[in-house]
């Protein structure tokens, strides 16, 4: 069986619906509050590639963080270790399901990820 892992931040509002949206289906998933419990370089890189999606997709360029930070050309390993250092500049939702992810902007785009399962 497949393990479905939703990175989440409760204050966010698309994060909340996709978690519900989740829930409402039965979806068995694993919640995974990456402020809490950040996801290192590694992890980033690996969730990066599983996206299929350019790194920058990753990255939510609008918070203060990032901002301070000054990069107005990052390299993908700067955007890696600007995110793993700064979690709040993780974009949210993701669903992952190990071999494939999918960023819920808006929430119900995490539907396509467990079409194919």
């Amino acid at each position: 069986m497949t393990t479905l892992t939703l990175l989440h931040n409760p204050r966010c509002s698309k994060s909340r619906e996709a978690l519900a949206l989740l829930e409402s289906r039965g979806v068995d998933v694993t919640v995974r509050r990456y402020l809490d419990d950040p996801l290192d370089r590694e992890e980033l890189q690996a969730l990066a590639a599983r996206l299929d999606a350019p790194t920058e997709t990753l990255l939510r360029r609008n918070e203060a963080e990032w901002k301070a930070l000054g990069l107005e050309a990052p390299s993908e390993a700067q955007m890696l270790e600007a995110i793993a250092e700064h979690p709040r500049l993780l974009q949210r939702p993701i669903l992952d399901r190990g071999d494939k992810a999918v960023i819920g902007r808006p929430p119900e785009a995490i539907l396509a990820l467990l079409e194919t399962r």
